[in-house]
This record gives structure tokens, sequence and C-alpha cells, in this order.
């Protein structure tokens, strides 16, 4: 789910400069304030630490960092700040830190009075705190500029939302109804090995036990969710009784999120079958969830159900999905997927549509049908490599608008095109491991231009510790 990103504030300052020179306290408060105020602006909830000296001061303001759960430390050098007197605290906690570089000043020419030197020296104060975080063995990330003429506090935002990524991914628990698809091996981590090396809880369930949870969903409430589609989408050819097992399964789905405090889910279609006890696949209820920041991938496909939710805590506008056909003729790729894309993500109004299901033993679905929006957006994939070890592959590409008709209409689909022609962008997509599930994230860049989203997800993948590969 999508929540406002928290982060801490700690403005360094030296004690001496209180002890000899307390006139320029205000204005060091003041210009706290007003960094403080400007990352406000930018969405951010910040906690603001008092101005911060000495080591015991150092520990408090970090102490109340972690009881207030921020997503990542601020450092803003108010001036020279000794790092042996902040970096024990700063090094010890598990939160990650953000060193905002920057001073008051634009201009520090020759004509810059010297009175200016006081309020604008807290550069060699990053320097020697950020050589004492590395010997002491703690990651960091760094942005430098004026906070006024320069981006860097848009900068710091992005730095912070990668930071909510990476939290959300090592704290994701995906359900998962049955077990993987068989010999279906790109995605299949074992779960110890989800668990030691991201952070992933997998939380399992049988296909009886969720078909169980099913018919204690009350008709009152499967009539509510009835009604509730017949009033946001178009309906087409939807049976009642096919509306009503679908909305049925796809609120044990959401009971079943809710009670398990999950942050995504997959389903292997395969075993969710009448006989197993799992009346329909929640082919619309998986399209619900992603529209409300919950995760989800075909096939049992943990892995990539807990990056999308976890892209899903920051990003509204994500989705699971596959390339499925390319357009040799036409230099773009087809998307599609058998019956879930996220409801945010589909053009005009979202369709329902009876599916016929012929793959399973499997009563008819209701799922939502329709054509990725345009629009700009970055490809996201978590391949599995050697020794336990995951590249982040980023893509920017384009999703399409289609004019005219447009053959696909009964079904999940889209285009996209890769900055690169897709004969080289999908070679290099396999050299390096790309499986065949990814996450497209919906951005605000345009063609051609780094956007904040690519930014950001290149920084989760650093706080991740995996390797990032970007294909442009």
């Amino acid at each position: 789910m999508i929540k406002a990103i928290s982060v801490g504030l700690l403005p360094l300052y030296l004690k001496l400069y209180d002890d000899t020179s307390p006139e320029h306290r205000p204005g060091v408060e003041r210009f706290r304030d007003t960094i403080a105020a400007e990352l406000q602006k930018r969405g951010l909830n910040v906690v603001v630490a008092p101005v911060c000296r000495i080591a015991s001061e150092f520990q408090a303001a970090v102490q109340e960092f972690e009881a207030q759960d921020v997503t990542a430390i601020v450092t803003l050098h108010l001036a020279y700040s000794p790092s042996q007197e902040s970096v024990p605290s700063v090094a010890a906690t598990h939160l990650p830190v953000i060193v905002l570089d920057t001073t008051p000043t634009l201009d520090f020419s020759p004509r810059q009075s010297p009175d200016e030197i006081m309020h604008n020296h807290g550069i060699h104060g990053v320097q020697d705190f950020c050589n004492l975080l590395i010997r002491h063995g703690k990651g960091f990330q760094i942005e430098a500029g004026h906070w006024e003429k320069s981006d860097v506090l848009d900068r710091v935002v992005t730095r912070a939302q990668a930071a909510a990524l990476a939290q959300a991914m090592r704290a994701a628990r995906v359900g998962r109804i049955g077990n993987g698809f068989k010999g279906m091996g790109d995605f299949d981590v074992p779960e110890p090995v989800l668990s030691a090396t991201i952070g992933i809880t997998t939380v399992p369930i049988t296909p009886q036990s969720f078909g169980e949870l099913a018919a204690r969903i009350s008709d009152i409430d499967v009539a509510a969710e009835v009604a509730f589609d017949r009033a946001a989408y178009t309906l087409d050819g939807v049976t009642p009784e096919a509306h009503a097992l679908t909305a049925r399964v796809g609120l044990a789905a959401r009971r079943w999120i809710e009670n398990e405090r999950l942050t995504g889910f997959t389903v292997n279609f395969m075993e969710a079958t009448r006989g197993a006890g799992v009346p329909a696949m929640p082919f619309l209820e998986a399209s619900k969830a992603m529209g409300r920041g919950i995760g989800y991938a075909g096939e049992g496909d943990v892995l990539t159900a807990g990056l999308v939710g976890a892209l899903g805590s920051v990003y509204p506008q994500v989705t699971f999905t596959e390339m499925f056909c390319p357009d040799w003729a036409n230099d773009t790729i087809f998307l599609s997927h058998m019956g879930e894309m996220s409801i945010n993500l589909i053009e005009g109004t979202p369709r329902l549509r009876q599916k016929v299901y012929a793959f399973i033993d499997s009563s008819d679905p209701v799922m939502a049908v329709g054509r990725f929006k345009a629009g700009g957006a970055v490809w996201v994939n978590l391949a599995p490599g050697p020794a336990d070890t995951f590249t982040l592959i980023l893509a920017p590409v384009d999703v399409l608008e289609v004019t005219g008709a447009d053959a696909m209409a009964d079904s999940i689909h889209g285009w996209i095109k890769p900055r690169r022609p897709i004969s080289d962008f999908l070679a290099a997509y396999s050299r390096l491991g790309g499986t065949h599930h990814a996450a497209m994230v919906y951005s605000h860049g345009c063609h051609g231009r780094e956007d904040r989203e690519l930014a950001a997800l290149c920084a989760f993948g650093d706080m991740m510790g995996w390797k990032t590969a970007i294909l442009k």
C-alpha cells in the first residue's frame, strides 16, 4: 500500500561555535527549518532533529528516528562537525543514510563577504563524515548541489523513494496459492534463499484451504462487490452466476491478504481447479489488488509478486506483465497475460468480460480486459543469477497509443517501444538473464530523457546490493 515516506533530518554542527559565537545559532536553525520545509513541499514527511553537536545528541536523534520508524536519515551539514561525534551512532543504525551536501549561499566568488564563510563551510564536514562512514562499513547515498538553484532536493527525494522501495522489498510477505508452475525455472528461487538474500517471507495456502475461505464469504458481501463492479466498470457478456463466483473468490483473496498482512500474492492456475477446491481463478481481484498497491505475479512467482508489491508501495501506477510477442514489422513488443493487469492502467473504463477457460477444470472467471494506457514507463525485472545473486534490469519504454481498429480488444494487451531496436533490446535482455515475468512502472518522464522513477529504481538496486543494468 502507498504511504507517505518519512525521513529524519539530522543537522550537524560544532559545539565550539555555540561556545564562542552563539549569535550564529539562529541563522543555522533557520536554514535547517528551510530545508525541512522544502522537503515537505516535495511530499516527504520530515522528522526534524535538534541541531546536534556532540555524541550524546547524535545518539538521541538517531534513537528518535528509529522510534519514529523513518525510512531514511538525511544529514544536513550546517558547518564543520567532527565525524567521531556523529558517526558511531549513525553507523550503528539499520536506517539508510542520505547525505545532503549543500550550503545556504549560491555565489562564493571573490566578491563574497568573508562573513559568509561561517555559514557555508559544511562541505569539509561532509568529507570527514563520509570517510568515517566508509571506514565503519556503513553504506550511504549522497547528493550535492545548491538547495535552491539546483535539483539537489529533488534528488534527495528520489533517494528517499529508493530507500522506501528497499524497505518494502525486505519486508515483503507474499502469499502463494498452490506451488510454483512445474518446470518454469527462471523465477524459481527457493523460499529459504528469498528470505536470506532479500527478506521475502512466503505465506503458502493450499487450494483446498483457499476454497474453504471462499465458501465462508457471505452472500451479502458478494452482492455488494457485484454492485460495486456494475457501478465502476462496463460489463460485457457477464452472467450473474459467473460474476457472483468471481466476486466470491476475489473477496476470499482480499480477506486472505488482510489477515496475513500480505504485500503481494501469486496463484498457480494449474492447481486452482474445482477438484482442488478453488471455484475460479481470482483474476479480477489480482487486477484490483495491483490498483491498491498489492503485488501480483502469475504461476506461483513469489519473487516477482514481491517486487511488484514493493514498487506498488511507492508508485500508484505499476503492474505485472509479460513480453508476449515481437512485432518485428513495427519494432514494438506486444504485452499480455492470461487475466491480470493493474486496473489503474487500463485505457478508458475497464471492461469486465467472462473468459472461456479451457486450460483446466475451472469455472469461467470474470476478468477486466483492455489495453494499457499510453505513456512513458520503466520496465523492471529482477533476474536471479548464479550463487544466489540478482540483477535488476531497468529499461525506459514508451507504452504506445493505438488508433483505429484493435483486434486484441477482448484481451489484456498493449505495445511497448524500447529505446533501441527490439532485435538489440531482446538480445541484451536475455544476455542479462531477464525473466519472462516483469513489472512495469509508469513514469512522468518524457521520451529520451532520464526520469525520476528510473533514478530511484537505480538507487533501489544499489541499496539492495544487486547488480543493476539499464537498457537504453
